[in-house]
This record gives structure tokens, C-alpha cells and sequence, in this order.
């Protein structure tokens, strides 16, 4: 089921101060991610993988997430991730094998958005990676909400991911 943005933006809306609870007082990042990844995924039906991918020089490792085993290393020139990674913008896909250099780690997936991770320094400190199996599962407000939730739950400097 296509679900309308209002019903999205309540599902959001209702998840934040979840996700703010869980991890009050928390800085290891790996819980962060980990509890960011868990919980975005059990509320959000259309979403089959959410997780994250560190930096580590010019590539992204996986880091914690939920669903199915995933690619482990992910140069930054490639596929989605190394997309949104290289150019620092949310990267949205609306039919992932129409992308030209789409890494298959499921071939399930049809649809992906991937969100940049910034560090003080302004570089990229890794990605946040949703897929669904529904075309055109993601929309830019999916992307400018996730991008404030990165915002809120990884500061610019207060939490680093970078590997």
C-alpha cells in the first residue's frame, strides 16, 4: 500500500521522540546507529533494508542495520550509496535497476534512498541507506524529514561515524 506523505509525516512524527528516548544520553555511535536503523525500520512498512555505511577512506563499510546481508564495502563511485556519498545530497531512486551502477546486494529491492552523514569539517562521515521493495517507495520529503533526523540524532561534530 502506497501510503499518502500526511500519513508518512505522522509516522515520522510519532517515531522522533522514540528514537530521542532511546538513545538519551548515549553517545557511542554504533548504538545510535544501530537503535536509528531498528527503529525507522519497524516503523516504516515499505522499508525492507535501513541501515548505515561508515566512511573509511573512499570507500563505505556497513555498519549496523536491519534486513537482509548486505554488501560490505562500497566505493565511493559506486551505486547509490557512492552516489549520495561522492556528491553529499540525498540521493533518491525511484526504480534502483534503471540506476546505472546499482549494486544488487538484494535483488528484491526496487526503490532506495540514501541520506550523506556530515562531520564538523563538513566531509562525509557515511551514509544512511533505505530500500523497499515497492517502486518509487521515496519521495524528497522522506529525504528533507531523514536529513533532520540525521541532523538531530548526529550533530555535525557531536557524534562521529567515520570509521
Amino acid at each position: 500500500m502506497k501510503e499518502s506523505f500526511s500519513q508518512r509525516s505522522r509516522i515520522y512524527h510519532e517515531a522522533l521522540p522514540k528514537l530521542l528516548s532511546l538513545i538519551d544520553g548515549e553517545w557511542d555511535p554504533v548504538l545510535r546507529m544501530a537503535s536509528f536503523s531498528s527503529l525507522l525500520f519497524h516503523a516504516c512498512e515499505w522499508v525492507s533494508w535501513c541501515g548505515f555505511y561508515r566512511r573509511e577512506g573512499r570507500e563505505l563499510v556497513v555498519g549496523p542495520y536491519v534486513g537482509k546481508p548486505a554488501c560490505v564495502r562500497i566505493p565511493f563511485n559506486r551505486g547509490v550509496c557512492g552516489d549520495a556519498a561522492s556528491r553529499g545530497k540525498p540521493c533518491i531512486v525511484s526504480d534502483v535497476h534503471a540506476f546505472d551502477e546499482h549494486i544488487a546486494c538484494d535483488p528484491e529491492s526496487r526503490s532506495e534512498l540514501v541520506i550523506p552523514v556530515f562531520g564538523l569539517d563538513g566531509e562525509i562521515e557515511g551514509v544512511l541507506d533505505l530500500d523497499s521493495m515497492e517502486l518509487a517507495a521515496f519521495s524528497a520529503e522522506d529525504a528533507a524529514v531523514l536529513t533532520q533526523w540525521i541532523e538531530t540524532v548526529f550533530p555535525r561534530g557531536g557524534v562521529a561515524i567515520r570509521k
